[in-house]
């Protein structure tokens, strides 16, 4: 007899046991949020296993900054019920906050969640996992100004960690839908997170990317600015738990003079700046709504590469705004042609209902946002290849990730050049000094390791 409750623990242990699986669409922030989420449901018997292990559960975390979120949800959900047809499948995310009606008929859909019902996911899947045939269902509040604010931060999925620290924003940009989908700016408190760099540092994470919606809107808690992104940087640089972080992306009219020279001095924060621009012209940034012009960006990165010159600079741009012409997007491309920045991350325009956007004209094309689109990736492999080129013989601090190609590594430099070197196991997530020797076919840069610093 005494026996007895030792088999019916082991039992029940056995059958609580189940798997999970994440699909992550968009942005760092929602990366962050999907693996906090994973976490939540560990407690409850779950084991986060890779897409194609048939597990229990699918979570399709799903995003909404272009049109295409509807057909990219749909070809996640039949996939997933082709490898494990009995799987339930629950989608969150901001496409499911804005649409939740839409994607509840989709074949294969259990359960849709919105911004806030999301972190109640380990709570709310529990009548689906004991009846699947459950008809599918939404729970979803509307987006209110008192959405919960969510700690969230990813951890194995990558070498870096993504520590979301704000959510939200106040910008009625034209074009977003953002505000909907995920309420007003909210934040941590800079007393929340240091715990949080604390527990990160204690899993061997190397490097911290600061996330949020509108990072630079920091400090926002009950409604009320207690606290600045300012403050949060400082506070940073005086920790002892980890040496290397990122600022994942801020806003040009956000990102002060000071801030820039504080950074420039930092030992903590690297060279690497993600600033959105969305249009070179003030007069589509005047229908965008954005809330600068183009001189203070221009001023922005002109201070931080006279500070930083070996600074990496990464810009945000939409084509084909409506309002748009032709003649206004050379306006676009010469300022950015003039301009000292790395990269370009190019979004065509995508319709977006209950955006002020809809009602402006008149229109362009798809054909003519495909020419515009092009021109401006080819204007981004120019820049960044000057960028690599500028590099060369230089030194670089280089965090290494896993293999993407037989018998080469490849990792990031504090100011995001994609470096290459020869494979070696002992290497995977730690830091090396490199001098940067040649670039490859593939435009990474190859190199030396010389010194091993974490």
């Amino acid at each position: 007899m005494a026996g007895k409750p030792a088999i019916f623990v082991l039992t029940l242990q056995i059958i609580m046991e189940r798997k999970v699986a994440f699909y992550t669409l968009g942005c760092k922030l929602n990366f962050a949020e999907s693996s906090a989420i994973a976490r939540s449901l560990e407690p409850i018997g779950f084991s986060k296993v890779e897409f194609l292990e048939a597990p229990d559960l699918y979570v399709i975390n799903t995003c909404s900054v272009t049109d295409h979120a509807d057909k990219k949800c749909k070809k996640v959900v039949k996939e997933a019920k082709k490898i494990n047809p009995n799987a339930v499948v629950a989608i969150i995310g901001c496409y499911a906050q804005l649409k939740p009606h839409e994607i509840v008929e989709i074949p294969g859909v259990d359960l849709v969640l919105g911004a806030n019902e999301k972190f109640k996911l380990a709570e709310l899947i529990q009548p689906y996992l004991e009846n699947p045939s459950s008809q599918p269902k939404i729970i979803a509040s509307e987006i209110r100004y008192d959405l919960d604010y969510h700690a969230s931060y990813s951890l194995n999925d990558r070498t870096r960690t993504f520590l979301k620290v704000q959510d939200g924003c106040d910008y009625p940009c034209s074009y977003c839908t953002i505000p909907l989908a995920r309420g007003q700016s909210r934040s941590a408190s800079i007393k929340d997170i240091m715990p949080l760099i604390k527990d990160i540092s204690k899993n061997g994470v190397k490097e911290i990317v600061l996330t949020g919606v509108n990072i630079g809107d920091f400090g926002i808690q009950n409604g009320k600015k207690h606290e600045s992104f300012f403050d949060l940087l400082k506070a940073i640089e005086n920790q002892n738990d980890l040496d290397r972080f990122r600022i994942s992306s801020i806003e040009p009219n956000l990102l002060t003079n000071e801030m820039i020279e504080f950074l420039s001095s930092s030992q903590k924060f690297v060279p690497h700046f993600h600033i959105p621009l969305q249009s070179g012209s003030n007069a589509v940034l005047r229908l965008m709504k954005r809330r600068y012009q183009r001189e203070l960006y221009a001023d922005k990165v002109e201070k931080i590469k006279h500070l930083m010159p070996n600074a990496c600079i990464g810009v945000d741009v939409i084509v084909g705004h409506p309002g748009e012409t032709h003649d206004l997007f050379l306006e676009t491309y010469e300022f950015l042609n003039l301009l000292d920045i790395t990269y370009l991350h190019v979004f065509p325009y995508s319709e977006r209902p209950n955006t002020y956007a809809v009602e402006i004209q008149p229109k362009v094309i798809n054909r003519e946002k495909t020419e515009r689109s092009k021109m401006l990736h080819i204007l981004s492999e120019k820049k960044k290849r000057a960028f690599y080129e500028s590099q060369l013989g230089k030194l670089g601090t280089v965090l290494f990730e896993e293999s993407s190609e037989l018998g080469i590594m490849e990792g990031f430099s504090e100011n995001y050049v994609r470096v290459t070197a020869p494979y070696d196991p002992l290497l995977i997530n730690t830091i090396q000094q490199v001098r940067y020797q040649s670039i490859d076919s593939n435009g990474l840069m190859k190199s030396d390791i010389l010194l091993q610093l974490v």
